[in-house]
């Protein structure tokens, strides 16, 4: 029989802690609840969980700090951050620091149930693909002098310099390497970073793009390998050695 899957909510609001947590278990998803980041850390010494849904402002450590931490600990725990930000800097913070999808407060519970489906989904099919590509390509492909390593997810730069990459800036580079000399809508790179389409009004995947920017040294001015397409999206041009 399969196990249930495991959730932790780490929100100091205790009565959406027990609503989540209730509506949850009608989808057969075991959730707990916690109110800060040294509960959360006990919570996980006890039983590591399948998804972590994390509020951005708790008291202390925020949730942003906690996401690092976790992070840092396993690239393997999917985490959905709540917040009422609804800022696109605030939000590539955090798919920078390692989140893999974000609702915006107020939130229908339906909507946070759907996306915790999806990131599983998302972070399973991941672990599969970078399986089958390191046994396809080997660990490692290179573009244009830069290397990515895939099991360890950085990149080596020209000069042999070791970058690292967020969850999210891995996703949105391997499209591009995927899709070379392509463009890309920006729907279609949001989905990457993501697992979701963007909205009309969603220009977080801009800021993601200029960050991977600076990770690449790509000057925004005169890009040469990630290269904007006005109305139309984005195009990595560059030459992929497998």
């Amino acid at each position: 029989m399969q196990k249930p899957t495991r959730a932790l909510i780490v929100d100091d609001d205790r009565e959406i802690c027990t609503l989540l947590c209730n509506y949850l278990a009608d989808f057969g998803i075991e959730a707990h609840g916690v109110q800060d980041g040294a509960a959360m850390r006990r919570a996980m010494a006890q039983q590591q969980p399948d998804v972590v849904i994390l509020d951005l402002m708790l008291p202390g450590e925020d949730g942003l700090t906690l996401c690092r931490q976790l992070r840092a600990a396993s690239r393997n725990i999917p985490v959905i951050m709540l917040t009422a930000r609804g800022e696109p800097a605030d939000r590539v913070v955090g798919l920078e620091l390692g989140a893999d999808d974000y609702v915006v407060k107020p939130f229908d519970p339906r909507e946070l149930v759907a996306r915790v489906h999806t990131v599983l989904r998302r972070t399973r099919a991941e672990g599969d693909r970078t399986a089958a590509r390191a046994d396809a390509d080997g660990d490692r492909i290179s573009f244009e002098g830069w290397t990515l390593d895939i099991a360890t997810r950085q990149l080596t730069t020209p000069r042999q310099m070791v970058v690292p990459l967020s969850n999210a800036e891995f996703r949105l580079l391997w499209t591009f390497i995927e899709r070379p000399r392509r463009v890309l809508s920006r729907d279609q790179l949001m989905d990457a970073a993501r697992g979701q389409a963007s909205t009309a009004y969603d220009r977080s995947i801009d800021l993601l793009v200029s960050r991977l920017r600076q990770k690449l040294d790509d000057d925004p001015r005169d890009p040469k390998l990630l290269k904007t397409i006005r109305g139309e999206g984005y195009l990595f041009d560059a030459r992929i050695a497998r």
